[in-house]
């Protein structure tokens, strides 16, 4: 990877960040532990909000923190109760994501890494 060329970029950039969400967020939509979570009525601003996020830490546009200011995960998730059983969740939806994606395998691991560490990060139960 050059130093011009981020890793938004390098996987295929907004479609593919495209992709990744709108599949995780398939399967949300119809888990038992994780759907509660959401409110009914604003799966689409969740799904939006975690797109924007996804773009800009990866190095696409800054559009979630023009838009939202300082990501804060672990404030933002704190009204939220996450447990095992919701990380296990997010991970298992977010995993079949990044499975269907078919990246080669170093940039496939660097995004899962990412993905799982952050998914413990906000464990709060």
């Amino acid at each position: 990877m050059s130093s011009e060329q981020t890793f938004y970029d390098l996987v295929g950039g907004e479609e593919t960040f495209d992709r990744l969400v709108r599949r995780f967020y398939e399967g949300v939509r119809e888990d038992p532990v994780l759907k509660p979570l959401y409110p009914e009525d604003d799966f689409e601003g969740a799904e939006d909000r975690l797109r924007m996020f996804l773009k800009q830490y990866w190095g696409g546009p800054s559009t979630y923190s023009q838009e939202r200011g300082h990501p804060r995960l672990r404030m933002r998730h704190a009204p939220f109760v996450i447990g095992e059983a919701e990380r296990d969740a997010w991970l298992k939806h977010m995993g079949d994501a990044v499975n269907e994606l078919q990246l080669p395998a170093e940039q496939e691991s660097k995004l899962w890494q990412y993905l799982v560490y952050a998914a413990h990060s906000l464990v709060n139960a």
